[in-house]
């Protein structure tokens, strides 16, 4: 590979059978028989990111070995390295943005049918600034006892992007790649304060999002996020954890909002997997997600009381190797913005709480609506095309199967799935913009938003048309 990758061995490749203890050999031999696996030796890809939890403690708690996998893991350059490997079959799936699967499945991009029938947590992205903005932004924050007012909206930045402007200055901010949680989150949050970021389209800015844009948005690879902005080559960024804690640590940014204030647990990542590997193995499939509920549900177990050894399972360099103490900021509860300003969020990080791991239709159309809003969608497409696109991709009957497994077996309880749901999350209103957000009706939703392309408009070259 031309990048560097970390393997993660488990105990068939590292020691063998002889240090199995005698449960340890029943629990495998037994699993691998309810679903008489197609493939028992698997590799999966994920990027240096709090949030590829489920995948780290499937392998270290021997949930894998459990179904028994055999599974090897592999720290991954970029997102997309990490699709193209599971489209071309270097990897049999992987820790994915969940706007992945949808928008290879809809051609944008690498056209391939990719699926997930996991969700791998809630929440868990801010957007940081550099300290000279927020020295800027900071003027224009209400503050309550000597600290800023959460949360804080975008409008706070709009004199500043104005001023850049007026200076004939670029705007620079960075986000992880084109249908990323982070480009629609900062997307949103930059609209909702009044301030364009721009629409995808024909032509070289239309490529990058940049046609009619106020702020310039690129892509950064999450690790290099921090770098990137202490080089002053961006401004801010949009980022999962604990990207935006290491520029606190760090003292180069501040942290000025979470995607847990943006929308209000929102769906982050997704494990993915081609359809054409789950259809050719599809008992593999089921032992998998049976392995990575159960690693959720060991995250958020207790009021997370397993947090701390999940820290610092994390912070290994075969992971996501940052410090104990970045990791910790965020994934025990608390967040830092302003340094020194550090806040209770016992929900900044989700893995099984709130039905976390189902694979709703709505998140998935979610995701699409913005996709049409910002261009990369480039005409109108009615409700059912929405519907139809979420159930291609999303697989909450895969899901439940594996959970029906799972409580059969005793492991986990019927009262923390969803049964009787038809896959569509209650209208959800707790928006930063407080626009409801109706997953049943996507195309109503849209007309709502007031910076974002309207019922026939497309996108040229010069702008925004009819």
């Amino acid at each position: 590979m031309g990048h560097t990758t970390v393997l993660i061995k488990t105990w068939k490749r590292l020691a063998g059978a002889a240090l199995l203890s005698a449960a340890s050999v029943f629990s495998l031999s037994v699993a691998a028989k309810e679903l008489e696996l197609e493939k028992d030796e698997l590799t999966f890809g994920f990027i240096k990111l709090t949030d590829m939890a489920p995948l780290a403690i499937a392998y270290e708690q021997g949930f894998f070995e459990d179904e028994g996998l055999f599974v090897t893991l592999e720290a991954q350059a970029n997102w997309k390295v990490l699709l193209d490997g599971v489209i071309d079959g270097k990897l049999d799936g992987a820790h994915m943005l969940a706007g992945q699967p949808l928008g290879a499945t809809i051609g944008y991009g690498t056209k391939a049918h990719v699926i997930t029938a996991f969700s791998m947590d809630l929440n868990g992205n801010g957007i940081t600034v550099s300290n000279e903005i927020w020295k800027q932004m900071k003027a224009n924050i209400p503050m309550k006892n000597g600290k800023p007012v959460h949360p804080i909206s975008a409008s706070a930045l709009k004199p500043v992007v104005d001023k850049y402007k007026s200076e004939g200055k670029a705007f620079n901010m960075g986000m992880v790649f084109p249908v990323s949680t982070h480009n629609y989150e900062l997307r949103y949050w930059l609209a909702a304060g009044g301030i364009n970021p721009g629409f995808y389209g024909p032509g070289a800015s239309g490529t990058v999002g940049q046609i009619s844009a106020d702020t310039l948005l690129s892509v950064t690879p999450p690790p290099q996020m921090p770098a990137t902005l202490e080089a002053g080559t961006i401004y801010g960024y949009c980022v999962g954890e604990p990207w935006n804690q290491q520029a606190v640590f760090k003292g180069i940014g501040v942290p000025v909002i979470t995607d847990y204030e943006i929308w209000k647990n929102n769906p982050e990542k997704v494990f993915g997997v081609s359809n054409a590997w789950a259809e050719k193995y599809p008992n593999t499939h089921l032992a998998v997600v049976k392995a990575l509920i159960r690693a959720a549900q060991w995250l958020d177990e207790k009021n997370n009381v397993n947090r701390e050894e999940a820290v610092k399972i994390l912070s290994k360099p075969n992971y996501v190797g940052a410090d104990e103490k970045v990791i910790a900021n965020s994934m025990t509860g608390t967040f830092e913005y302003e340094k020194g300003d550090v806040r209770d969020v016992p929900d900044f990080n989700v893995f099984y709480r709130y039905y976390a791991t189902y694979p709703f239709y709505s998140d998935a159309i979610w995701y699409l609506t913005q996709m049409r809003r910002w261009g990369q969608i480039p005409t109108d497409k009615p409700d059912s095309w929405y519907h139809d696109t979420a159930k291609k991709v999303y697989r909450p009957d895969i899901y439940m199967k594996a959970a029906e497994m799972l409580i059969a077996e005793g492991k986990v309880k019927k009262e923390d799935f969803p049964f009787g749901s038809d896959g569509y999350r209650k209208p959800q209103s707790e928006f930063i913009d407080n626009v409801t957000y109706d997953g049943r009706k996507p195309n109503e939703y849209l007309a709502q938003l007031k910076i974002g392309l309207k019922t026939g408009q497309t996108v040229s070259a010069t702008g925004v048309s009819k």
